[in-house]
């Protein structure tokens, strides 16, 4: 794995803990030499995770749309800042530069972007692993629910595969360097 995309908020959240995963996770994938690709903001689990990889020695590429520069204060002191013209473009210009995609806790951002991943793989658009950090049990709902989908016969078998659950950071890395299962 070359760089690995990661979907998290640009709020901290209430958990202090995911802050401290976030600062982990920026200092493994440096020390591994995997860049990392993110939404480029400085604020939050985002900023925390830039800071930590740059601080570590780490390459960062973010990439903002124009529009939420100002509102989610682009982070400059990055490796790469890039800026896009919308959110389509964004989404579009991660996926080609990440060769895995890992969603922290999240918020609506995260969770979009997430399962527009998933789509893309689904429908053949890419083939690159995508991985949800179950940190806390944080998206037991949501894995609950995809089953539910899966088991009421919306999900195939193949394309729920698609999506790794990992419960610690050891797995978030090692199924990012797996090829997804369709």
């Amino acid at each position: 794995m070359q760089n690995l995309c990661v979907y998290c908020g640009s709020s901290a959240g209430n958990d202090p803990e995911i802050t401290k995963i976030a600062v982990h996770l920026g200092s493994m994938l440096a020390e591994s030499g995997t860049g990392l690709v993110y939404g480029g903001s400085s604020l939050g689990i985002m900023g925390t995770l830039a800071n930590s990889v740059m601080e570590n020695g780490g390459t960062v590429t973010g990439v903002i749309p124009r529009g939420l520069f100002k509102k989610e204060v682009a982070h400059q002191g990055i490796t790469r800042l890039i800026t896009v013209r919308n959110m389509h473009e964004r989404k579009s210009t991660m996926a080609d530069l990440a060769d895995a995609f890992l969603a922290l806790p999240g918020g609506f951002g995260t969770l979009e972007e997430l399962f527009e991943i998933i789509t893309w793989n689904q429908i053949g658009i890419i083939s690159k692993p995508v991985t949800l950090f179950n940190f806390k049990g944080f998206y037991d709902p949501l894995i609950r629910m995809i089953e539910q989908a899966s088991d009421g016969g919306f999900i195939r078998d193949e394309n729920r595969k698609i999506l790794n659950i990992a419960e610690t950071l050891d797995q978030c890395i090692r199924f990012s360097t797996l090829h997804p299962k369709t």
